[in-house]
């Protein structure tokens, strides 16, 4: 907790905690605007490398998706790891959507959500 200190009449020191944090203005946030994958999740056709890679050894390409995005080639390995990958993705490029939305495509659809993943790394890189 943070005090202020103010002087008295008589020369000590009284202190008031700070009952407010600091508000952001509009003028002084950085305020980004929110974007869409550029392929949907099943648009999986758009890229047929991309595609065969994601249906027939789907690991290979989490392994390439992590090095391209600059982790650990053994990150989709590790639990979670292509959760926080895809996460990742969207905050640093800024996409729309949720960790649940990250956990029901990869969960439910994940050659899917690999393919979209690594198309997006070739489209924003």
């Amino acid at each position: 907790m943070q005090f202020e200190m103010h002087d008295n009449v008589k020369g000590k020191a009284m202190s008031y905690p700070v009952t407010s944090q600091p508000q952001c203005t509009t003028t002084s946030c950085y305020q980004t605007q929110l974007s869409d994958w550029h392929t949907g999740l099943t648009d999986c056709c758009n890229d047929m490398p991309v595609c065969l890679c994601g249906t027939f050894a789907p690991l290979c390409l989490a392994c390439r998706i992590s090095d391209d995005f600059g982790e650990c080639c053994c990150a989709p390995y590790l639990p979670g790891g292509l959760h926080s990958i895809r996460t990742g993705m969207r905050e640093r490029y800024h996409i729309q959507g949720s960790v649940g939305h990250d956990w029901a495509a990869l969960t439910f659809c994940l050659p899917c959500a690999l393919c979209q993943m690594a198309r997006e790394l070739k489209i924003r890189e």
